[in-house]
């Protein structure tokens, strides 16, 4: 997904390297054409004015180098603002020495089901946890199937009840589950809609009052751009996230929703998920 900004970014820097020194024509001429790759990689625009304003001042601000050239300078000014703006204290999950929840949170369609089997086996693998994954979905029919398939076919413990529409009361059934079991994590994989509704922020609401996560991530569709980007500062303002998990990095779309979801939301990006398989999460 990052290819087609990492090319655009690739060509500006080769013709601002190509000058022998920098005018202030060139940096605006450079500038001018981030901003255009970062819009149609589908950056927020409004993050994009954030980011070139940045930009400027470190480049207006910065003393020139005797052992660099001036355009390699500038491509030093750009990348060390990128690293900032994507740049988190907190990149790592929070998990507690005995029983830690996460809730995943989300828009239908972003992979929170599929998201929440690659999160359990990977803390499973590298934090020897013993996950418990808990379908609160109800609302999607085949929610719960693709859930149990999942979770059988990845050796993982999960919960689900059919035929209810109370995801409070299997929420309660799923954690007394877990003491059973001894799960020393449970993944809370709620329901999502189309569009945020304040039904859909309501019943997640409920289910952060009674289950006391740990974290709570929204997961971004990554082919989604200006939406995710929406949806994310809805939920972040609504439900308090804690990160985010970005989907389907494996896809064509611009990467842009990467930038614009952590200048949102002011949160993380705690993983990538990208491809089918179960491994396919970093």
């Amino acid at each position: 997904m990052f290819e087609q900004l990492q090319n655009k970014f690739a060509r500006i820097f080769k013709n601002i390297k190509g000058h022998g020194k920098i005018s202030e024509k060139n940096i605006s001429d450079s500038i001018r054409e981030i901003r255009i790759a970062l819009l149609e990689s589908d950056v927020n625009y409004k993050v994009v004015k954030a980011f070139i304003e940045r930009v400027k001042v470190s480049a207006a601000g910065t003393k020139v180098f005797d052992s660099v050239t001036p355009g390699q300078q500038f491509v030093k000014i750009v990348l060390d603002e990128l690293t900032s703006f994507l740049t988190s204290n907190e990149n790592d999950i929070n998990l507690k020495s005995s029983t830690s929840v996460i809730v995943m949170s989300g828009l239908q369609g972003s992979g929170k089901t599929t998201t929440a089997v690659k999160l359990a086996s990977f803390l499973k693998k590298e934090n020897k946890r013993k996950p418990l994954i808990i379908g609160l979905d109800l609302q999607r029919p085949a929610a719960m199937d693709q859930l149990k398939v999942l979770a059988e076919n990845n050796n993982l413990d999960y919960y689900i009840e059919k035929n209810t529409k109370d995801p409070i009361n299997v929420l309660k059934n799923g954690i007394s589950k877990s003491k059973e079991q001894k799960n020393d994590l449970i993944i809370l994989d709620t329901a999502g809609r189309l569009h945020v509704d304040k039904k859909l922020i309501s019943e997640l609401n409920d289910i952060i009052k009674y289950s006391n996560p740990d974290e709570i991530l929204f997961i971004a569709d990554g082919m989604m751009g200006q939406d995710a980007v929406k949806s994310s500062s809805v939920f972040n303002e609504s439900c308090n996230l804690t990160g985010s998990i970005i989907t389907k990095l494996d896809g064509d779309s611009g990467g842009g929703v990467a930038l614009s979801l952590k200048h949102v939301t002011k949160v993380p990006i705690k993983y990538i998920t990208y491809g089918e398989k179960i491994h396919d999460i970093e």
